[in-house]
């Protein structure tokens, strides 16, 4: 989950990789160092703290390197220390190394290194890495490489430097991301496209154990036994503005904002002559498929809750949803007639792909959904639907949610077409109404005060329940998730029915529940929930469309939503309960792009 940055060229490097590594910060913000080839040796500096420490360190040096690799650490071995932080370098200071990833085998290698003489002076598992390095180092930091990564087992992205191969980095992964990039009298590599859209579009994903070097000149690739191999180029469309704040005073808020057009460039082109059409799915294996597997983490297993409900509905096919962590050491029961739905934003987290290649070794077909191009759950899949939500930088998901439930939604709506268990009358009219789901979320947005002023009451909380019915129930669950990953307050959510079940033993005077009300159906259901709460001397705010308030005697103030259809409200509901999560967090003096402990792409398990 370490975002690692690296350039070869012909003009100091600090300044890129300082750039790049705040672009890459959001993957983890524990400690963040550099190496620069420059004349006299390897220049190594390293500081625990955000880019910003390690940034005011090197404005003092003036470091002229034209050639260097970069870090930015979420701690997994070793607390967050100036020794702990990346590169980690070899005894003599002349082979540098940065990693991402967890190295499994660290335990025995290290005994083994220092049976060899080798001294350790950091907790962390990649400096066996840079003793092997050096162990196996004749001379050509290729081959040291190739020899080094052959005993090691787990998940990596490494990139290194030695002090005798000046202007060189070799680089090389397993199981975690890495891109390199080509430009003009310099190239690059990275852990993500992100850090190197200021300098290059033209880019190529490395394939699993392949081996970059990469020089002012070039960029050669090496498969893991040093053959040389070609990969396909990528171009990035993203325009930089998107990962920039412009003007907002956080990602997180930003990217809440830009929620109706992403929701837009994701619907609107798979929408033509009054039909969903999904580039690279065929028609005759939807309608062969009798079960169906969605896997993800975290916030994408959120939507994937609701698209279960939703697939079941429309199309009567039986769906499981699992935790992508789980699901490969359950021995799952596969068929070749059956589809997993992998669902990750940024197609690089190790638990989900995971699930994957255990899905396809019963025999059954992927589809993921992903919000990024060329990424691994990608180009592993069988088939790929993308969100086009353009890059999301906070830790905190948003606008990845609300795409990741429209495509799910339009899935669950031709699955039902082609299987015929949804009429065409009502496929029309859902399809008339996901069109003006852009808009709805725009005018959820408008109505962002009423969040604002909620939080101001609410910030000081210390336990929060949400509560829900229907569609309305996963919905919450990601609501609580967005509040307790970004203010630190407790938050759990739970079917309202469950309250009686225990949970309701929680409920005292002042305790904050928050209901969410937009299924018909369930509202007199709910509403008798609420009323068990208040009677126990909680404030209840509500989260619901208009006319459904009016039902809800008792609640104490309501986050309001536009009209929606029953079916689609879980895209526009979460969206005031990420305001309130935001301004929660501000107002309690906390970072919501860059939550505690916490980084956005999970690289390791």
């Amino acid at each position: 989950m370490c975002g690692i940055v690296g350039c070869a060229g012909r003009k100091p490097v600090a300044p890129l990789l300082v750039d790049g590594l705040k672009a890459l910060e959001y993957r983890g913000y524990d400690s963040a160092g550099m190496a620069l080839s420059q004349e006299g040796g390897l220049l190594v500096l390293k500081k625990k703290g955000r880019v910003t420490t390690l940034e005011n360190e090197i404005k003092k040096m003036f470091p002229n390197g034209t050639a260097g690799i970069g870090h930015t650490r979420w701690a997994t071995h070793g607390e967050p220390s100036d020794e702990n932080a990346h590169p980690q370098v070899s005894e003599n200071e002349d082979i540098a190394v940065v990693h991402n990833g967890i190295i499994e085998n660290y335990a025995p290698l290290k005994k083994w290194l220092i049976e060899q003489g080798y001294k350790f002076t950091s907790e962390t598992d990649t400096e066996v890495v840079v003793h092997l390095l050096s162990y196996y180092y004749k001379g050509d930091l290729v081959q040291a490489m190739l020899q080094a990564v052959s005993r090691l087992s787990g998940s990596y992205a490494l990139a290194a430097m030695c002090a005798t191969e000046p202007g060189k980095i070799v680089c090389t992964r397993r199981e975690s991301p890495l891109v390199v990039g080509f430009g003009k009298g310099e190239n690059y590599l990275a852990s993500d496209v992100s850090a190197l859209i200021k300098h290059t579009r033209d880019v190529c994903y490395l394939g699993e154990n392949d081996v970059a070097v990469v020089t002012p000149d070039d960029i050669s690739l090496f498969d893991c036994d040093g053959n040389p191999v070609q990969r396909e180029h990528s171009h990035i469309d993203w325009d930089i503005a998107a990962s920039e704040k412009c003007g907002y005073e956080h990602f997180m808020i930003k990217e809440m904002f830009e929620q109706p057009q992403a929701l837009k460039n994701t619907i609107l082109p798979r929408v033509t002559e009054g039909r969903i059409r999904f580039d690279g799915i065929d028609e005759g294996f939807l309608r062969s498929i009798k079960r169906i597997v969605i896997c993800a983490c975290g916030t994408a297993y959120h939507a994937g809750l609701v698209g279960r409900r939703w697939i079941e509905d429309f199309s009567r096919i039986p769906v499981e949803t699992d935790i992508a962590s789980e699901y490969r050491y359950r021995n799952p029961i596969l068929s070749p007639d059956e589809l997993c739905i992998v669902v990750s934003q940024s197609g690089e987290t190790a638990d989900s792909i995971a699930a994957l290649r255990t899905f396809k070794k019963g025999g059954g077909k992927v589809l993921a959904i992903t919000n990024v191009v060329g990424s691994t759950v990608a180009r592993e899949s069988d088939m790929v639907a993308y969100t086009w939500a353009g890059p999301e930088i906070a830790v905190a998901s948003t606008k990845a949610y609300t795409t990741q439930l429209s495509v799910l939604f339009m899935l669950a709506m031709e699955l039902g077409r082609v299987k015929g268990t949804l009429p065409q009358s009502k496929y029309d009219g859902l399809l008339n109404e996901l069109l003006k789901i852009p808009e709805l979320a725009s005018k959820t947005l408008d109505l962002s005060s009423y969040a604002k002023i909620a939080a101001k009451r609410h910030y000081t909380q210390s336990n929060v329940f949400f509560i829900g019915r229907g569609l309305d129930q996963p919905a919450t669950m990601e609501s609580s998730l967005k509040l307790k990953e970004i203010s630190y307050i407790h938050s759990e959510a739970l079917p309202a029915g469950e309250l009686k079940h225990g949970t309701i033993a929680l409920i005292e005077k002042g305790t904050l529940v928050v209901a969410m009300s937009t299924q018909s159906a369930l509202k007199e259901k709910l509403a008798s929930n609420i009323k068990e709460v208040k009677a126990r001397g909680a404030q209840v705010m509500l989260i619901s469309s208009e006319d459904t308030e009016k039902t809800m005697d008792g609640v104490d103030e309501v986050l309001p939503l536009p009209k929606v259809e029953d079916e689609l409200a879980p895209l526009i509901s979460v969206i005031p309960a990420q305001l309130f999560a935001y301004y929660c967090s501000t107002l309690r003096g906390y970072d919501p792009d860059k939550p505690r402990n916490l980084a956005k792409s999970v690289t390791v398990e």
